[in-house]
């Protein structure tokens, strides 16, 4: 990447964990900035930018914002569409985490004008096919963030097809899985890494691996093998070739998402290319790649926030888009109980006690699952066993809410 000719300027929604790395990547890469942060807690944004010795100062509309970074200081707002109306903003990183709030705040940055860069794998999955849509109205880019797996699975993947593969399986690589984890459970393990109780639920309990490989399945039109993908239990990733029977799976030549569980070494991402080229093959076997024609390939890392600055790099001064939902919701993340469910009980969302998310393909539902990014403050009309799948028979819900809005204009099956 070739760095910027001139200064490039960001707002941050939401300060968590991934807001506050973007934060403080902007500080330290060559001609960016941020210039404006946003989160419903303003004393959680300034404590954030005091660990940074950052000037700021607080404001309460677009006008003030301004003002603010004229002084040299970072301005502070409460509500993200206020970012939207600034003017000294190049691109603005949404990263909440928050489904209707984030899909609000994203509507708002792209219907200003403004770049959107998606650290919100949420909305990215759930809204995607529309905030693409609106970003090309608009002309702007609206992208998925580099640093989180399905960002380096694009790369690998896009490298592994230049050198003549043929892809066949795009793969995560996670430590544990407790589909029934939840808020409590998760108390020591959060905070041993600092991260909110429900966010690192829905890590636990798989909705978010889920949620990443619906995400790259939709950029490239991957398909799952089946509900929730297999998973299987690999102690290194130079095995996996062991854990999936490829030669079965690649006979419909339908490249897959999955994933192995507590492969060494652990936190990157896999693929698997076919190539049955005599000549190649040879090469490949003198590379010590193995004798074919599935060959794996991984990166052991993914570098979250400390690989971002690129995407939006390139958003800004070149108009590219790194990743998009470019075959549209091919994979969807429905929601299943976690435990036994009673008509009446109002379903919590994602990382929550009620439910967790499994990939599935939207060409093969009998009758629409409700989107565990719409889970969410619904009501259920009937009891619900535990792994039980819910359907959107199975709930109340208003169609007009926002978030129900935006799904539908994404193309989602309501």
């Amino acid at each position: 990447m070739d760095l910027p000719q001139k200064e490039i300027s960001f707002g941050v929604i939401g300060l968590g964990a991934m807001g506050k790395g973007l934060v403080y990547q902007s500080m330290i890469t060559p001609r960016t900035n941020t210039l404006a942060v946003c989160d419903v807690d303003t004393d959680k944004a300034c404590r954030v930018l005091r660990a940074f010795n950052l000037a700021f100062e607080l404001a309460e509309d677009a006008v003030q914002g301004d003002a603010i970074i004229r002084r040299g200081k970072i301005a502070v707002v409460k509500d993200g569409s206020i970012l939207a109306q600034i003017k000294g903003l190049d691109a603005v990183f949404e990263a909440t985490g928050t489904v209707i709030a984030g899909g609000r705040y994203a509507k708002a940055v792209l219907s200003a004008g403004k770049h959107l860069i998606l650290m919100n794998s949420e909305i990215d999955l759930i809204f995607g096919p529309y905030l693409s849509r609106l970003a090309r109205e608009n002309h702007v880019v609206c992208t998925s963030c580099d640093g989180d797996q399905y960002g380096i699975l694009k790369h690998l993947i896009d490298e592994l097809t230049e050198w003549g593969f043929q892809l066949v399986m795009a793969g995560n690589m996670k430590g544990f899985l407790d589909r029934y984890a939840n808020p409590q459970s998760i108390i020591v393990e959060a905070d041993k890494r600092m991260l909110d109780y429900k966010a690192c639920t829905s890590y636990t309990d798989g909705t978010k691996l889920n949620i990443e490989m619906a995400i790259i399945a939709n950029a490239i039109g991957l398909h799952t093998m089946r509900s929730g993908m297999y998973g299987p239990v690999c102690d290194d990733i130079d095995h996996v070739q062991n854990a999936f029977d490829f030669g079965a799976l690649w006979q419909a030549k339908t490249p897959m998402v999955d994933y192995v569980l507590g492969a060494m070494p652990g936190g990157g991402i896999f693929a698997v290319g076919y190539c049955d080229d005599p000549y190649q093959q040879s090469m490949l076997r003198y590379y010590k790649m193995g004798d074919g024609p599935f060959y794996t390939f991984y990166r052991p890392y993914h570098l979250c926030h400390i690989e971002a600055m690129p995407t939006a790099i390139e958003a800004v001064c070149s108009h590219t888009t790194f990743l998009q939902p470019a075959c549209g919701f091919v994979t969807n993340v429905y929601a299943y109980a976690k435990k036994d469910l009673h008509a009446g009980d109002e379903l919590d969302g994602i990382g929550g006690y009620m439910c967790y998310g499994m990939i599935e393909n939207t060409d093969q539902q009998p009758k629409p699952g409700i989107p565990i990014c719409l889970a969410d403050q619904v009501r259920l009309k009937r009891d619900v066993k535990k792994d039980e799948k819910i359907s959107l028979e199975d709930v109340d819900y208003d169609a007009d809410r926002l978030d129900f809005q935006m799904f539908a204009l994404a193309g989602g099956n309501l």
